[in-house]
């Protein structure tokens, strides 16, 4: 008998299959600082317990999208170690900040099949969650992923492509528990823009860029435990080049946007995203975004944004589409996502 895990295929999912991931993992301060020297992450909830006291949190949380990562990681020997690529997001919510000292697990189910037309691969839809040691919802999103099929003879399975919300709503979003920016310290976050200050259809070019590293990104998807092949074995692509896992390029740009969105300080909700080119070591990435929607909320202080998020491996600004309406070739991330700000 086999001792080894080569990974699931395409054939080895199921409708409504449950998948609960290996192995729990005890968060410490050393995420954070690990997280903080890969991105140049400052946004000021993140980076100081004081701040975080003052806007009604025990302590800082861990970055939004490193608690994102440390459950996306769980789930890829499951569901994404023979992938082909990662293709997109929807309904993601973050439920309860992740504190040092929370010990983080994950579960996915399938809820989508779709075989593609020539057959060598299929789209695995699956709802994954994490959850921490008192059994409290962190954060669940669904993600599709296209799949290699190691047998090309087997049928295909009837087409199953879940019905998901083109975008939550602002009543969809949790806002933590005694968050207050009544007395938000502006000068402390980094700028002065508040909510009132962002106009819907506003674009703003974060200007500064970022140029990844092998090395950087090696450490980054051994950090998050991320075991897919494309990221971490340089002979599985005929080119001979390992991937840059695309939430590496998440976390450059949401680093990136602080220069314009600084105060835009927790990510709640996760409307869409799209890889929507390939990245690799040495490409510089540059981000701009948009702001696509604005809600207030029942929280003292707290506005809710929504934002679309761009990252870029070159071009001019607010640049996205061709005129077929294909991306354009040096887009490397298009994110849909709301955030809480300071009214």
């Amino acid at each position: 008998m086999a001792k080894t895990n080569p990974g699931r295929f395409f054939e080895h999912y199921r409708l409504g299959q449950v998948i609960e991931h290996a192995v729990p993992r005890t968060v410490s301060g050393g995420e954070r600082a690990l997280y903080h020297a890969l991105y140049p992450a400052r946004h000021a909830l993140y980076s100081s317990d004081e701040f975080a006291r003052a806007c009604g949190l025990p302590a800082a949380p861990l970055d939004d999208l490193a608690a994102f990562h440390l459950v996306f990681g769980k789930t890829v020997p499951d569901v994404s170690l023979n992938a082909v690529a990662n293709l997109g997001y929807a309904e993601g919510r973050w439920h309860h900040p992740v504190m040092p000292g929370d010990t983080l697990r994950a579960r996915s189910t399938v809820i989508g099949l779709k075989q593609t037309s020539s057959g060598g691969s299929g789209v695995v839809y699956v709802r994954s969650e994490g959850r921490n040691q008192r059994d409290d919802l962190v954060l669940d999103y669904v993600r599709w992923v296209l799949v290699r099929k190691q047998d090309q003879s087997l049928p295909a399975p009837d087409p199953v492509v879940p019905d998901l919300k083109p975008a939550l709503q602002a009543a969809d979003l949790v806002i933590p528990q005694g968050l207050d920016f009544s007395a938000y310290d502006f000068a402390q976050a980094g700028e002065p823009h508040r909510w009132g200050d962002y106009a819907v259809g506003e674009t703003i070019d974060h200007v500064d860029g970022v140029t990844i590293e092998e090395a950087e990104h090696m450490l980054a998807t051994r950090l998050w435990q991320n075991t897919a092949k494309v990221h971490f074995d340089a002979t599985f692509r005929e080119d001979g080049r390992r991937l840059i896992y695309g939430g590496h390029v998440m976390s450059l740009a949401r680093a990136l946007s602080f220069n314009g969105l600084a105060n835009a300080q927790m990510i709640v909700g996760l409307n869409g995203g799209a890889h929507a080119n390939p990245c690799f070591a040495g490409t510089t990435v540059r981000a701009w975004s948009e702001v696509l929607d604005k809600a207030e909320t029942k929280a003292p202080g707290v506005g809710a944004i929504r934002l679309r998020l761009v990252a870029t491996s070159g071009g001019a600004p607010f640049e996205l589409r061709g005129e077929d309406g294909r991306y354009l070739p040096h887009v490397l991330l298009d994110l849909d996502y709301w955030a809480l700000m300071p009214l």
